[in-house]
């Protein structure tokens, strides 16, 4: 039985979709304003493994992951290169969708950009104003009243009024210091900007995730995930606005949350200047080395990113592949049924990945597989190395690991060192 941690209840829970076999999945996308950096590629290819493994468990599942090309970011990069905001944000979704499939990452079912779904957000907000959870502020703002939403902070465990507040928004414009915004009013000389009922002006960032869900999924979502930097205030808001909205007791049967990415011990960000671009990473190393190298860490940890940790990923990977390089399995219909005297490996696998997706525990797996494989090796016995090497590239395809043609991964990272 798969259990999955579930940020809202802070345990692992067992995983029943709302809606038997299906599952419905939102991960929050990237704001457009530059390109992809390493902490995306970590939580995509963490979600990416996610919808693998339900797959492989029979489970049908839509994956939605939206695109934010509209915001404060995206205005002020636009303007800082002297470029229209739309050339910008083109430019910018091209090159993180060729990342991405460089990436090897299942495409979503649905990537919906918020501004194709204004009309949507506009009614969205016009019911939360109907139903009194929303007010037009002095300025012309629309806002969301926190106050009326009793279970605000649940989600994030943040104390309402231990809050710092959120400078970027005039206090006085406000009835509560932490209510955000749903519409943003602007000059009709302000651009890019939408006609409606109050006035000219854009979204806000966390009415877009509603909006997006509710056109696609309805009134709940099975999987609602992203990094953790989201979880406070991005996740919290989303939660609140979407439960006012259909008034019911919690939207979202499962959060989850993929840990934060270090450089160096440090948290990446532009001001420390370490920021890590995908970009360049894929130009450097091989794309399941940096797969595995996510993978390693368990997905709600924090993960330290250096090059001896993507080293040693590459050394363990070629590993696997040498196992692999003896036997042409590209060749060879992989069989789904395997002996009964080794069926303990595909059940310990699976077992690691029902316990919340433990990627480590699973590649531990691999590896007493290929200690096996070894053995068999030695003692020429072929007939069960063989059998052994079925399983081992069975399993590692679910998460999506030794896909390629062992001598050509091994030629690409023979003797290369590696630094960024």
């Amino acid at each position: 039985m798969l259990k999955i941690f579930n940020t809202l209840k802070k345990e692992k829970e067992k995983f029943l979709p709302i809606n038997s076999n299906m599952v419905n999945i939102y991960v929050c996308g990237v704001t457009v304003y530059d390109h992809c950096h390493i902490g995306h590629a970590r939580t995509f290819t963490i979600f990416d493994t996610i919808i693998r493994y339900l797959k492989y468990c029979g489970y049908t599942v839509r994956y939605i992951r939206n695109i934010t090309d509209i915001d404060d970011k995206i205005i002020k990069s636009a303007h800082k290169n002297n470029e229209n905001v739309f050339c910008l944000t083109n430019r910018i979704i091209t090159s993180m969708q060729h990342d991405f499939l460089k990436l090897g990452l299942l495409q979503p079912d649905i990537e919906p950009k918020v501004t194709e779904h204004i009309q949507e957000i506009i009614v969205i907000i016009k019911e939360l104003i109907k139903k009194e959870y929303a007010y037009i502020a002095k300025n012309g703002d629309v806002i969301f009243s926190i106050q009326k939403y009793r279970n605000y902070g649940i989600l994030s465990r943040q104390n309402l009024y231990a809050l710092k507040n959120n400078n970027r928004i005039n206090i006085s414009q406000k009835d509560f210091k932490h209510d955000f915004v749903l519409w943003k009013k602007l000059n009709v000389l302000d651009t890019p900007n939408w006609n409606s009922p109050w006035g000219v002006g854009r979204p806000g960032w966390h009415i877009e995730c509603s909006a997006i869900n509710d056109k696609y999924f309805g009134k709940d979502v099975d999987i609602h995930g992203g990094g953790i930097d989201l979880l406070f205030p991005h996740h919290e808001n989303e939660r609140a606005q979407s439960t006012c909205l259909y008034e019911i007791k919690n939207y979202g049967k499962y959060w989850m949350h993929v840990g934060s990415l270090l450089v160096d011990n440090k948290k990446m960000s532009k001001s420390l200047n370490n920021t890590i671009f995908l970009k360049k990473l894929l130009n450097i190393y091989d794309a399941e080395v940096i797969r595995y190298f996510f993978l390693l860490t368990h997905y709600r940890k924090p993960i330290l990113y250096n090059t001896e940790n993507l080293s040693k990923s590459i050394i363990s990977l070629r590993k696997l592949y040498l196992a692999l390089e003896k036997f042409d399995l590209l060749h060879i219909v992989l069989k789904k049924k395997f002996s009964l005297k080794y069926q303990f490996f595909c059940t310990n696998f699976c077992n690691a990945m029902n316990d919340d997706f433990n990627t480590p525990a699973a590649i531990a797996v691999l590896f007493s597989l290929l200690k096996k494989i070894n053995i068999s090796f030695k003692k020429n016995d072929d007939d069960t190395a063989m059998q052994l090497l079925y399983q081992l590239k069975y399993l590692s395809n679910i998460i999506g690991l030794l896909y390629q043609v062992p001598s050509i991964f091994l030629k690409n990272t023979k003797c290369r060192e590696h630094t960024i």
